[in-house]
């Protein structure tokens, strides 16, 4: 995993339901003004939809290969975090600060970033995304032993 996200230009799967559809809108310019592609999976309106569908595609998008990391939003990041991570190899987290953010990428190599548009502002979600975009999975011992652990967890289940 960290040998492909050390690539300058990524590729960012990107998906929301109804309650971040703006919100992801914005992101979009984000991610490609910092020079990684987009592969927008929806909710392409603001009409009322699932959650669990775009958490899926997103996840999908990455197991397969076609992307190299995620970003989900939905109305509090909770629902599309928890949907995410019942893929397996998918670890997405909750972040609505940039500190989190980035040491969600380099201690706990997680691959989805998970915002909540009703949670945080423009500002504070574009950081986030700038913050997980900018950083890149440790190869620290002590990282590698701690997510050593949790491919442990999840592997029993």
């Amino acid at each position: 995993m960290a040998d492909i996200n050390k690539k300058h230009n990524m590729r960012i799967a990107v998906g929301c339901d109804h309650a971040g559809f703006i919100l992801k809108k914005l992101l979009i310019h984000v991610i490609q003004e910092r020079g990684h592609d987009v592969i927008d999976l929806g909710t392409d309106s603001l009409e009322s939809v699932d959650y669990p569908d775009f958490a899926e595609k997103v996840g999908n998008a990455i197991i397969t290969g076609e992307a190299d990391r995620g970003i989900l939003v939905c109305g509090s990041g909770v629902g599309v975090s928890i949907a995410a991570n019942k893929i397996h190899g998918i670890y997405a987290g909750v972040c609505h600060d940039s500190y989190s953010a980035a040491q969600g990428v380099e201690h706990d190599h997680m691959n989805v970033l998970c915002l909540g548009s009703r949670i945080i502002g423009e500002q504070i979600a574009k950081d986030c995304v700038t913050a997980f975009l900018n950083a890149y999975p440790s190869d620290e011992p002590r990282h590698l032993r701690r997510v050593g652990k949790i491919h442990a967890i999840e592997g029993k289940y």
